[in-house]
């Protein structure tokens, strides 16, 4: 969570009218639901877990045990099931 100093970045009038309720605490001013992102895609986290993913899927396609992948994975046996079972 990124902080800001209020006097820089609220017009004078808003300050005023906050500090009326709010004075010397810290409050927080969550984002507008349309600016929400998912989890990893602004760091690229979720595109390389897909990608992780569908090479496990492939790789169990081809013929690989389960506990070979977890092995290989660093993932439990359960992990790599609901990954190649999963549609």
């Amino acid at each position: 969570m990124k902080v800001a100093k209020t006097q820089h970045v609220l017009p004078d009038d808003l300050l005023k009218e906050i500090q009326k309720y709010v004075q010397g605490e810290s409050i927080y001013i969550p984002k507008l639901k349309s600016s929400y992102q998912k989890w990893g895609s602004r760091s690229g986290g979720r595109k390389r877990i897909e990608e992780r993913n569908a090479r496990i899927r492939e790789a169990f396609k081809n013929g690989c045990r389960v506990d070979r992948l977890a092995e290989d994975y660093f993932l439990s046996p359960e992990t790599i099931k609901k990954i190649v079972y999963s549609k």
